[in-house]
This record gives C-alpha cells, structure tokens and sequence, in this order.
C-alpha cells in the first residue's frame, strides 16, 4: 500500500503543479507611452473635414461650429477624434489582472471559474473572467482637446466579473438581456456574416445588427463565454465586446460618437454602438502600429494572431478599446 499511496501522492503533486502551470497569469503592468497605438487616434476631424484618414470612421457634424445649452449657450468647434477609453483584462484564472500587473488572490469571494477549451464532446467553446478599466488617457496628457472633450473619470475599475453571478451563468443573465431569446436561431445568426463583411472589409460593423459580433459570431449571452473558441486572441476579443454590451445595458458605458447632443454630453445608450469601438491587444504582447494594430468591433483577428498566445506566459489577454468621441470643444 505504501507504494501504491506514494505514487498516488506524486501525481496529485504534479497535476498541482500542472495546474498552476497552466493558470500562469502573465500580468504586466501597460505602459501608456510605449504600448498605445498613437496613430490608432487618427483620423481627426473639424466638422466634416478629416485629417489622416487612413482607417474607417464615424459619420461627423457637417458644421464645424457646434453650441452646448447654458447660460449664456457655449459655442465651439465640432471635433472628432479616437481616444484610448477603456481597458479589458480577459484572464484564464480568477484574479488576475493582465493590464494592471495584479495577480490577486480573490479567495472565497470569487464565485467565478474559467475553462480555456471545454473540449467536451463536439463543444469547443471557453470561459473567462473579465475585468473593465476607465482610462481616460487623453485627459491624463491633457493634449490634442480641452473643455467638454476631457473626460472627468479617473483612472478605476468599474467591473470584476469574479464577483457577479450573472457574468457565470447564461440563464441568469437573460435577466438583464431578455432580448437573447430572439436570437438564438440560426436565421438571426446567419445575418452576422455580413457584420463580418463590413468589419473587416475597411468599413465599421453594422449597429443594426446588434447581437451580432462580427467575424466573432453572435454577442448573445453576454456572459464571459465564447461558444466557437478557436483561438485565444479571437476568444478573448469576443468576451471583451460582450463586456462593452453589457456595460452599455447597465448604464456604464454611454454614446459618444453623434453629430446631435452627444457633442455636448455623452447619452444613454442601452443597445451598443458598435461602430463607435475599436480593439487594440495589448496582451501579452501589444499591437502599436499598423493598419490591423486597432480593429473595428468584430473584425477578423487573422491579421494579429500571430505570436500573441504562447504557452505559459501567454495564455490570458489584454486589450486597450478606443473610442470615437464627437465633441464640442470650447
């Protein structure tokens, strides 16, 4: 028997170790000077005229000159520019906050789990948790805009999905997204290929198509799974627009790209507007230039897949959303 328990005792400590192996969380910290796409900010309109317009964009006020309701009304110029916004950390293990350099022991608080690959019969889909920044960049360097156009946030993490069961459970989380039921048939989820077309063709994804997520197949259930897994740079981009719907549905993340009074302040927008977002990785390693480092919402990630997840330290992501703010700057 003692052989025998001795045996059994080594491989439980190997699969440990495996284990943890496995769960490697490769948090660094972002470097907002050296891993930011800077020309992911282009183009930059005044009024309808635009600068540097080498990547697809939001339609802009017609009018170069904008006013915002006061006493007496303020007057301004209607510019239009993309801005590093918002931050996701898609993680393979609980607690690990890829963006921020944390690797944090959540304990008997994080009521999450996450699965690379289920690889359960014909199932190839996976599950993360996700974490959501403000950062509010462009104000930190106080450059290129002023007045309105600088967002007042701080720097903060507005979501930790280990703490919300909705985030774990597809059933649950209709409670917030009933709309999911109507989508989830393959006609709905045929008309996604032509969100596909448009995201990655140099256009911007259609907002008509709402549960769509592109290349990435359909944004329902919001929850932190993603049921056509084939990659984890693709995965992981799936969660994070998932993240962003939900946002959006919860109130915390608002339109921004309008010629109307979101020039003046950002609106409430329940359903997301995804032409309105770009996805820049920025881990494990980031994308700061080039014509894919910065793609539209459910664009193919072919492009940037290559030596961006590896064994080890590579197996949890990061990734930088810009968005297109029309703002009326004083």
């Amino acid at each position: 028997m003692k052989p025998l328990l001795g045996a059994v005792l080594a491989v439980s400590l190997w699969l440990g170790l495996a284990g943890e192996a496995l769960a490697k969380c490769n948090a660094r910290f972002l470097n907002p000077i050296t891993e930011i796409c800077w020309d992911c900010i282009f183009p930059i309109s005044i009024g309808s005229i635009s600068v540097f317009r080498t990547r697809p964009d939001t339609n802009n006020p017609s009018l170069p000159v904008c006013m915002c309701p006061g006493v007496p009304p303020r007057l301004g110029l209607s510019i239009g520019l993309w801005e590093p916004a918002r931050l996701t950390d898609v993680a393979n293990e609980a607690g690990c906050f890829v963006n921020l350099g944390l690797d944090a022991d959540l304990g008997l608080f994080s009521i999450g789990k996450s699965s690379v690959n289920s690889g359960d019969g014909d199932e190839t889909g996976s599950k993360w948790q996700v974490h959501y920044y403000y950062y509010p960049l462009i104000s930190w360097l106080g450059t290129v805009v002023d007045g309105l156009c600088l967002e007042n946030t701080a720097f903060d993490i507005a979501y930790i999905s280990e703490f919300d069961p909705l985030w774990q459970d597809a059933e649950l989380n209709n409670i917030i997204n009933p709309e999911a039921i109507l989508f989830a048939n393959p006609i709905a989820q045929a008309a996604c290929a032509a969100d596909c077309v448009a995201a990655s063709s140099g256009a911007l994804p259609r907002n008509e198509l709402f549960w769509c997520n592109g290349c990435q197949g359909g944004m329902y259930p919001i929850t932190g799974d993603s049921n056509a897994h084939y990659g984890g740079v693709q995965a992981s981009q799936t969660v994070s627009a998932k993240m962003l719907a939900r946002m959006h549905r919860l109130g915390l993340a608002r339109r921004t790209a309008s010629s109307g009074s979101a020039l003046c302040t950002p609106e409430i927008a329940p359903i997301i507007p995804k032409n309105q977002y770009r996805f820049q990785i920025s881990r494990p390693r980031a994308a700061t230039s080039g014509r894919y480092a910065c793609s539209p919402l459910g664009a193919s990630t072919q492009f940037i897949d290559s030596m961006r997840e590896f064994p080890y330290k590579g197996e949890s992501f990061g990734w930088v959303i810009w968005r297109k703010r029309n703002c009326c700057a004083l």
